[in-house]
């Protein structure tokens, strides 16, 4: 049953992919509906990462967490290289978790 299910799954996911690229020329989305659809994936990805900074389980991360990723956004911001950004924002995490900082 596991198998059937992961096999509908990559299916669907598959069917959905090609009908992008499929239904590209036929669908046409005014300038309104664009707009929005970007701004709701902004909102998306920036509640992600909300999230994903600030609360660790269900409660508070501490501040050890939301430094790093502050650190990230701004090398991020100043065009750093991805690897860059990554690595300052585990060094921030670490040398703050390794000072007591919760």
């Amino acid at each position: 049953m596991t198998l059937a299910a992961v096999l509908v799954l990559a299916a669907g996911t598959y069917a959905l992919r090609l009908a992008g690229p499929l239904l590209r020329d036929r669908v046409t989305l005014s300038a309104r509906v664009t707009l929005l659809m970007s701004t709701a994936a902004t909102v998306l990805l920036f509640a992600l990462m909300a999230t994903s900074a600030l609360t660790r389980g269900h409660g508070f991360a501490g501040v050890a967490l939301p430094a790093g990723v502050l650190v990230a956004g701004v090398a991020a911001w100043r065009k750093a290289p991805f690897v860059v950004v990554v690595v300052l924002a585990a060094v921030t995490t670490a040398v703050l978790r390794l000072l007591g900082v919760p």
